[in-house]
C-alpha cells in the first residue's frame, strides 16, 4: 500500500474522529461552570431610599451552601462610606463577610448608604461555591424631583468646542483638497 493511498483511506476516518470528539466535548464545555446566579435570588427591602437611609439586603434559601462565608459588596458613588451591618469602610467599594443560614439563605443584612449618596448602588453577594445574586438601590432626590443621571451643559462645553473644531478642520481639508484637484 502506498503512502498516498494510505492517507486517502485514513483521511475520512480521522475527520470522523474529530467530529465525534467535538460532538462529545462541546456539551461538556457548555456545562463547565455551574455557579451562575439564580434569577431573583437576592433582593432589597426597598428599591429606592433617601440619602443616608438603610436598606435590608437578603438572599433566599438555596442561594448558598449551608453556613458558608458570603461576601456582600456595595458599589456606587461614595460607596466607601456605606456601612454593612455596623461596620464603616474607608475604601471605594465596601464589602463584608457574613455567614449563610443552614438553609443556604442570607439573612437580612442592614446596609446604610452614605448621607451624600446619589445615583444607583449595586449590592452583590458571592461565595466560593455560588455566584450568589445582586440587587440595586436607587437614591431618591432630596427635593422629590428626579435624580441627576447625566452631565450638565457646563461639563460638556469642552466636548462641544473640541468636536466643533474637528468638524471645521475636516471641512477645511475637504475644501482644500477640492480646490487642489480643480486647479490641475
Amino acid at each position: 500500500m502506498t503512502l498516498h493511498r494510505l492517507i486517502r483511506t485514513a483521511a475520512p476516518a480521522i475527520a470522523g474522529a474529530v467530529v465525534v470528539c467535538a460532538a462529545v466535548a462541546l456539551p461538556a464545555a457548555a456545562h463547565a461552570s455551574n455557579i451562575y446566579p439564580p434569577t431573583g435570588s437576592c433582593q432589597v427591602s426597598s428599591a429606592t431610599v433617601a440619602p443616608g437611609g438603610t436598606v435590608d439586603f437578603l438572599c433566599r434559601a438555596g442561594t448558598f451552601s449551608a453556613d458558608e462565608a458570603v461576601t456582600v459588596t456595595v458599589r456606587g458613588d461614595g460607596g466607601a462610606d456605606a456601612r454593612i451591618g455596623m461596620v464603616r469602610f474607608a475604601i471605594s467599594t465596601a464589602s463584608a463577610t457574613v455567614t449563610s443560614t443552614p438553609a443556604g439563605a442570607l439573612a437580612e443584612v442592614a446596609i446604610t448608604l452614605p448621607s451624600t449618596a446619589s445615583g444607583t448602588y449595586n449590592i452583590a453577594a458571592v461565595s466560593a461555591s455560588s455566584a450568589g445574586g445582586t440587587a440595586a438601590v436607587s437614591i431618591e432626590a432630596a427635593d422629590g424631583s428626579l435624580p441627576v443621571t447625566g452631565l450638565d451643559s457646563a461639563t460638556t462645553l469642552g466636548l462641544w468646542i473640541g468636536g466643533g473644531a474637528l468638524v471645521l478642520t475636516g471641512a477645511a481639508l475637504a475644501v482644500a483638497a477640492t480646490l487642489r484637484r480643480s486647479a490641475r
